[in-house]
């Protein structure tokens, strides 16, 4: 079966077709398999291309998608062929990379945290993410502090002093997955990617974080996208089946 022309699905990772940096389960992983012969389909994550082919349990699951977004769409690839790559520190500086990081490091270091671990930063090609569990926590410790930054807002107030400490620079800030905070140029967000699908006019995009402030909300909220919030994979699979039965 050909995929419908001039249309594509768009997913986001964590929470949308897997569980908060799990790979993701058969059922989601064949279901989606089977709606790739029906429409065409791209991923679209803030994590780097490494942790993308983690999450879908190998390199040999991403044929199912025509298009792979990392870091959002900053790195992007077409049938496995890197067809465009930004570079953050190009872009914005060393200065004010290292400003940024200077602050950050500052910040964390005052938090008083159920638990702290390793990698604090992680700079990527196309954006810088903030951690301030540390990217080394254990699954447990990871569910752990998700539920202390739901109580306590951890995130929130981090992004409100950055915006705040950055105003007059071109940062944004974005709320991701469960533990951490997306640092980019204005214009990175999701909505980068869709400069690489002028051919597809209709465009449908799946993600979880789609609230103000969330690493999905200005794809979700694009006029060139229509956008479909979901509650996890479950939940994904079946608006998928239900828009191309």
């Amino acid at each position: 079966m050909s995929p419908i022309p001039g249309t594509i699905c768009l997913f986001d990772v964590d929470g949308t077709i897997t569980e908060s940096r799990q790979v993701i389960d058969n059922v989601t992983l064949q279901a989606l398999r089977e709606q790739s012969q029906k429409v065409s389909m791209g991923l679209v994550g803030g994590s780097d291309y490494a942790k993308a082919v983690e999450q879908l349990g190998g390199e040999a699951n991403t044929d199912i998608f025509e298009y792979i977004f990392s870091e959002n769409g900053l790195v992007a690839r077409r049938r496995g062929e890197i067809i465009a790559q930004q570079n953050i520190s190009k872009f914005l500086g060393e200065e004010l990379v290292q400003k940024l990081i200077n602050h950050c490091l500052g910040y964390m270091s005052k938090l008083e945290l159920p638990v702290k671990r390793g990698t604090f930063i992680e700079y990527r090609s196309g954006m810088i993410n903030v951690c301030p569990v540390g990217r080394s926590c254990s699954q447990a410790e990871r569910k752990q502090f998700a539920a202390f930054d739901e109580e306590h807002k951890i995130r929130e107030k981090f992004v409100a002093d950055l915006k705040d400490k950055f105003a007059d620079t071109q940062l944004s800030f974005a709320i991701g997955g469960e533990i951490s905070i997306d640092v980019f140029p204005k214009g990175w967000d999701k909505t980068y990617c869709l400069r690489f699908l002028r051919e597809f006019p209709t465009i449908h995009f799946f993600g979880d974080k789609t609230h103000p402030g969330g690493n999905d909300h200005e794809i979700y909220t694009s006029s060139r996208v229509i956008g479909h919030k979901v509650s996890g994979p479950e939940d994904t699979v079946k608006q998928l089946k239900e828009l191309f039965p």
